[in-house]
């Protein structure tokens, strides 16, 4: 049986300030489904909603999370309090052009 300790309550901040969650998660959960989380909990009254994980960045304790590490992997001693929720910061990328440039919104 799964400890709480196995368990990470996570809530993501997006950069309006509003959240999404908190929701338990694994630690065995890995970033990229965290960003399919992410997606699929998007608010749809928000404009420019992220598309894929590719377009989402997310950032905890000021380090850029990569897709291939579980939760268990990026927690970080000092800022993850046992039995806490966590905040994650949120960033989404705007598409990029064929060419390479930033696509603008309309």
């Amino acid at each position: 049986m799964a400890s709480v300790q196995d368990q990470l309550e996570i809530k993501f901040r997006l950069t309006d300030g509003s959240d999404i969650g908190p929701k338990t998660f694994p630690a065995a959960t890995s970033v990229a489904t965290l960003k399919e989380s992410v997606i699929v909990q998007w608010p749809k009254e928000k404009e420019n909603g992220p598309r894929t994980v590719k377009d989402v960045k997310l950032i905890s304790a000021g380090k850029i999370l990569e897709n291939s590490k579980t939760l268990g992997e990026c927690q970080s001693p000092l800022c993850d309090v046992p039995g806490g929720v966590t905040t994650m910061h949120v960033v989404v990328q705007p598409p990029l052009e064929k060419d390479g440039r930033m696509v603008k919104p309309v």
